[in-house]
């Protein structure tokens, strides 16, 4: 401190001829030109820092005024796709349960649709064995009624003799004109 209050004094004993000098007193001249520096610094940089830091301020409070917005909107539409999800979702569960009715409702009219038709195809196989059957049958007599027939014509040619014969063909002649007399 003796060196401070020193150089104060060696300044009030300087030559005023205008001579210029340099101090090589290192701990005399530091702390005065530090004070100057200082001193200058906050005169003419408090107006600048004061600036600096109300912009870089005003810059802070914008980005967080724009990061709760974005917060708010990111917010606003992660509810609005939570809601579609839940639609969706409910959709969903409507179409599969739906799905399911439709497949139990399609089980049920094939199966209808497979007993009646194969109700028709035992009725048509009925009919047909009917058919069968009644044709068998026909044939059945018409052999019958050949084998009767040719053993009565057998019969009758082996009983008839010439004139019984031709009494028959009289008798069938006559029962024929009386058949065609009637008819006109």
């Amino acid at each position: 401190m003796k060196n401070v209050t020193d150089s104060f004094v060696s300044l009030g004993h300087w030559p005023s001829a205008g001579s210029f000098g340099v101090n090589t007193d290192i701990l005399a001249t530091n702390p005065i030109n530090l004070s100057v520096v200082i001193g200058v610094l906050i005169f003419f940089g408090k107006g600048v820092l004061t600036d600096l830091l109300d912009n870089r301020k005003q810059k802070i409070l914008n980005t967080i005024r724009n990061s709760e917005e974005l917060r708010g909107g990111a917010i606003e539409q992660l509810e609005k796709a939570r809601a579609r999800l839940r639609k969706v979702e409910i959709e969903a569960e409507q179409f599969r349960v739906n799905g399911y009715s439709e497949i139990e409702r399609e089980k049920l009219n094939l199966i209808n649709s497979t007993y009646k038709t194969l109700e028709q195809f035992e009725n048509y196989k009925n009919e047909t064995i009917q058919f069968e059957q009644q044709k068998a049958i026909n044939q059945v007599r018409q052999r019958v009624f050949q084998q009767a027939l040719q053993g009565a014509l057998g019969t009758l040619n082996s009983c008839l003799n010439s004139e019984l014969h031709l009494r028959t063909i009289s008798a069938n002649i006559g029962m024929l004109g009386a058949m065609k007399g009637i008819i006109d």
